[in-house]
């Protein structure tokens, strides 16, 4: 909803704000916040705000030694799960710079350059996420674990699944902040569950992930439960995934659909687009080393480039629902990816594909998971990046994301997510010492 000014003071003054976070998001997707009192809301809806961003690893350094923090404020939200005397509130917040330029590095921003670029061209892109999380078990010092006494399987129910008040509070405090909540259930995966919103723009869309995010965590922190969006946290089970359901519209039609209930010419060449660069966008929609323990055979989620409209553990499916809509699935990205840049990175390359007049490659009509590493071969199939390594040798290569990102952003991400990967293959895991300790 969008506010004035005057509406926004009048709100927290009769409404008993104390407090206003101002929130934004670094370029892994980690939100932070500085607090004010409701007393310097003047000061703040001015952009007068700062942030030091030396100490801040997640943004790119430069000869900006602090940024200004741009209150958006459609994004203004008493948090409902903070005290109801004394409340406290937010806005998410555009970084910018003392002359009132953007900062050009900002997720947030990165985003908006590439929708605001397909909206004067006719179109807005519209998703509607399904983000999947764990709720694990805390030890007595109330350090988490992955430990749960949960034994439900997919869209069990209560008594057996033990989430159920704690998604049922998730879900009414996201509704009390204006959110539209599609469904929830369980997963597949003991602990693991899943919410759904309904369709939006990509920012609102990512500005509601941001949020989501911390709505989870706190409120399972208020059962006694660790809410963690990991991708693999457990060898044995279903990794969490955040699928994402598009579809592009233009005056008031969603161009995906062909009128007879297929897939439009438009909807292939978008697809192919973000099929065509999904290698080079990996580092961003897996963007942990743990990520990749997800995109493994034989736990639903993709390892290699495919799309089908009749098989589920593709890449990209095409989903039909009643009425002639359908829209396309991306099965790959988890929900520790950073959603301005996934968003943005889809839309780009999605809009190039359908620039281009792009061809999808062959259909996938059976199950993949039959098929041998030389028939997978003969049909051209290819492979996601197998680890973070090799994600980001891939995003190092792709044009496009350099474009879409920033040539700048691009070599800070890749320093420090190769510091990352580095600091892990010095590790000595479980598995080495088990497989070699006896036998070597």
């Amino acid at each position: 909803m969008e506010y004035k000014k005057e509406e926004i003071m009048q709100m927290v003054e009769e409404g008993d704000v104390e407090f206003i976070r101002l929130q934004f998001t670094d370029m892994f997707g980690a939100l932070k916040n500085i607090a004010i009192p409701a007393g310097s809301l003047s000061e703040a809806v001015e952009n007068q705000c700062t942030i030091q961003i030396a100490p801040l690893e997640g943004l790119v350094q430069d000869e900006d030694s602090e940024l200004y923090l741009k209150p958006d404020l459609a994004t203004f939200a008493v948090l409902p799960w903070r005290p109801q005397q004394g409340k406290v509130a937010r806005f998410l917040c555009d970084l910018c710079k003392e002359d009132g330029s953007d900062y050009e590095t900002s997720p947030r921003y990165i985003l908006k350059k590439v929708t605001e670029r397909v909206k004067e061209q006719g179109y807005v892109f519209e998703i509607n996420p399904e983000c999947e999380f764990f709720l694990f078990h805390t030890d007595d010092n109330g350090m988490p674990t992955t430990l749960s006494h949960e034994k439900a399987g997919y869209l069990d129910t209560s008594p057996i699944d033990l989430g159920e008040n704690t998604r049922r509070d998730i879900i009414l405090a996201l509704e009390e902040m204006g959110y539209k909540i599609a469904s929830s259930h369980h997963e597949s995966a003991p602990a693991q569950h899943e919410i759904d919103f309904t369709y939006e723009d990509a920012l609102s869309t990512a500005d509601k992930i941001m949020t989501f995010k911390m709505a989870v965590r706190t409120i399972a922190k208020r059962y006694g439960l660790h809410a963690t969006f990991m991708p693999k946290p457990r060898m044995e089970v279903n990794g969490s995934g955040m699928h994402l359901n598009m579809r592009l519209m233009k005056d008031g039609r969603n161009v995906f659909c062909d009128g007879e209930g297929g897939l439009s010419r438009e909807g292939k060449a978008f697809m192919a687009g973000i099929l065509s660069h999904i290698q080079g966008m990996t580092a961003v929609c897996n963007p942990l080393v743990n990520s990749y323990k997800r995109l493994v055979p034989g736990f639903e989620a993709p390892s290699e480039v495919t799309w089908s409209r009749t098989q589920r553990e593709v890449l990209m499916h095409i989903r039909r629902q009643r009425g002639g809509e359908l829209n396309l699935e991306l099965r790959s990205p988890d929900s520790s990816a950073n959603p301005y840049l996934v968003f943005a990175l889809c839309l780009a390359a999605g809009m190039e594909g359908l620039e281009r007049q792009m061809e999808p490659s062959a259909e996938l009509t059976e199950d993949i998971r039959r098929l041998s590493w030389d028939e997978k071969l003969a049909r051209g199939i290819q492979a996601l990046p197998e680890n973070l390594s090799e994600a980001l040798k891939m995003m190092a290569g792709d044009a496009l994301v350099r474009e879409v990102l920033g040539e700048r952003y691009v070599r800070a991400y890749i320093r420090e997510k190769r510091s990352e990967w580095k600091g892990y293959l010095a590790q000595i895991s479980e598995w080495e010492l088990n497989r070699y300790l006896y036998q070597i």
